[in-house]
């Protein structure tokens, strides 16, 4: 088995913990370049944190599920108005994953 297959979600978490919001979701919501821009981060990174600036906790939930459901990641962590996204890419580019690079 491989590092990158067996991280557990503690390990997610302290990965996560040293990087910065990529994508900010504001007032307009989940418009179609924020999840474009979501899932090309994804795409290259891996895992990722989200600024989700709308409303009270149960729009941030709501925006989170949603980013989810439209992205295929999944949640790892939400704190505030944080959440930390990871969707494991096929074919990884070493340079750019935030997986690879911290192992």
């Amino acid at each position: 088995m491989s590092k990158k297959a067996s991280l557990d979600q503690k390990q997610l978490r302290a990965i996560g913990h040293k990087l910065k919001p990529v994508v900010t979701v504001a007032g307009n919501g989940l418009s179609d370049n924020v999840l474009q821009e979501v899932q090309r981060a994804l795409d290259d990174h891996e895992l990722i944190k989200v600024k989700i600036a709308v409303g009270d906790r149960e729009a941030r939930s709501a925006a989170a599920a949603a980013l989810c459901a439209e992205t295929g990641a999944t949640l790892v962590q939400s704190v505030g108005n944080i959440v930390l996204l990871l969707k494991r890419a096929k074919k990884p580019d070493p340079r750019l994953s935030n997986l690879i690079r911290v192992l």
